[in-house]
């Protein structure tokens, strides 16, 4: 199994139904036997089940069709089962038919062998499991929001949209900080879409990908003659970006001399093109990013500390790393193949449960540019209309990678809380694999159960 399934068996003879729970549970099945359909009833209400084995008859009021009835009420994925004793099969035949308003998946006939009723409860529990997969992917899907192209809806990107909006309206120098990969020109493009300057120039510079000796000529132009080669007036990009933004990516790789250069043009908007000694003024709003840690290097003398705290002005967009918003990796795949889909004209309908929990359990140190491209290989490479666990890249086929998120700060919540919110991040960082979250936490798979039962997280 790749995720634990819950079985509730509903017997007359509850040691009979304690020996199939002992077989399940080797198998790392979490199992609840009970004797009456009352108690199945109420069990259901608590934590509805991925599987039901009953008797058709009861030694209560409530028989094996109330359970039923009762059970997709809760949980139309839940798979049941009927035991009847030899005689009445055709009662339980009719709760089979397609006609059913509450289809069973299959009846057995008294006696029942347990190695025969385990091995069908071991199939019809994948096939709940991965309904139930399907389900929560579905329902991230749609819970998604989106940006200005921006997706997520992690409490980490939320926080991060928000102070964007506010930033967004002001005319201050902005800074972005990440790793490499978590979309800093997206968010750069999304506060120029949202500002005042919408509908202006919006220009891009990687500091780090021109050498020193053209970055100057890149940022501020150039005349005629100012250096070997330059045989025409060339305007730079804060010109080009003239009451529009500019965007400094890689920030942190600027050389000392053009930190010196840049601030200049921070406070007061003048440029000196290169062999010119003639000062021009440009409305510019300037967006920077940098996958470094901008206070060490100034510790170290590599970034101008006035330079440092003109950026922070606003204070910096910290964006986090995919691992960090696991819960957001659903929603980004089925953009991804969206667009794969589109840009190939494939049809890609979607992806396995599996598949998608080997995406969700991976590092991502590449985070969503990494996440991208793998969707869109795994799209080239795809056989079928639905993208598998065998389109997957080696490395991920054959990882169970997880990263843990940062702590969050405690002070002042009760021991309940911060059970509960350990509980939820630990569940939510192994993509809802409750086998993985007990192991996890250290503790058995019926404790979890009942945790997340009390704590209102089932």
């Amino acid at each position: 199994m790749s995720d634990t399934a819950f079985v509730l068996i509903v017997q007359d003879d509850v040691s009979h139904g304690q020996a199939v729970a002992e077989v399940l549970e080797r198998d790392r099945f979490a199992c609840l036997v009970v004797g009456t359909g009352d108690a199945a009833i109420e069990s259901i209400k608590r934590r509805p089940p991925d599987v039901v084995v009953t008797d058709y008859k009861l030694r209560d009021k409530t028989d094996g069709m109330d359970v039923l009835r009762a059970a997709k009420l809760a949980n139309s994925d839940t798979e049941v089962f009927l035991i009847t004793a030899f005689g009445s099969e055709e009662l339980a035949r009719e709760a089979l038919s397609p006609g059913s308003e509450f289809r069973a998946y299959d009846y057995l006939i008294k006696p029942v062998d347990t190695d025969v009723i385990c091995d069908k409860i071991r199939r019809a529990a994948k096939q709940a499991t991965a309904a139930r997969d399907a389900r929560l992917m579905r329902s991230q899907i749609a819970d998604t929001f989106e940006f200005s192209g921006i997706i997520g809806s992690s409490e980490a990107i939320q926080r991060e949209i928000k102070r964007l909006k506010k930033i967004a309206r002001s005319k201050s120098t902005v800074l972005i900080v990440g790793e490499t990969g978590t979309g800093k020109e997206l968010f750069a493009q999304a506060i120029h879409e949202n500002s005042p300057r919408a509908g202006k120039p919006f220009k891009v510079l990687n500091c780090a990908a021109v050498s020193e000796t053209l970055l100057e000529s890149e940022l501020f132009g150039h005349v005629k003659g100012a250096f070997t080669g330059a045989i025409v007036d060339r305007k730079g990009l804060v010109q080009a970006a003239d009451g529009g933004t500019l965007f400094l990516d890689e920030i942190g790789d600027m050389p000392h001399t053009m930190q010196a250069k840049l601030l200049r043009t921070l406070e007061n908007g003048e440029v000196l093109r290169v062999g010119s000694n003639d000062i021009e003024y440009f409305d510019v709003r300037f967006v920077a990013a940098t996958n470094h840690d901008l206070a060490e290097l100034m510790r170290e003398g590599r970034f101008r500390e006035d330079l440092f705290y003109r950026l922070h002005a606003q204070g910096a967009i910290r964006l986090p790393p995919v691992r960090q918003r696991r819960e957001d990796i659903p929603p980004l795949v089925s953009r991804f193949i969206e667009r794969a889909s589109k840009e190939l004209d494939l049809t890609i309908e979607g992806i396995s449960p599996e598949a998608m929990r080997k995406l969700v359990n991976y590092r991502w140190p590449g985070n969503v540019r990494e996440l991208r491209n793998v969707v869109h290989q795994m799209c080239v490479e795809a056989e079928g209309t639905r993208l598998e666990v065998a389109d997957l890249p080696d490395s991920l086929r054959a990882s169970t990678d997880i990263v843990p998120a940062g702590p969050p700060n405690l002070a002042g919540m009760t021991m309940a809380d911060v059970e509960r919110l350990h509980i939820m991040n630990t569940l939510r960082m192994f993509g809802g694999n409750r086998e993985k979250t007990a192991k996890a936490l250290g503790i058995g798979a019926r404790t979890l159960y009942r945790k997340l039962r009390d704590y209102g997280l089932r």
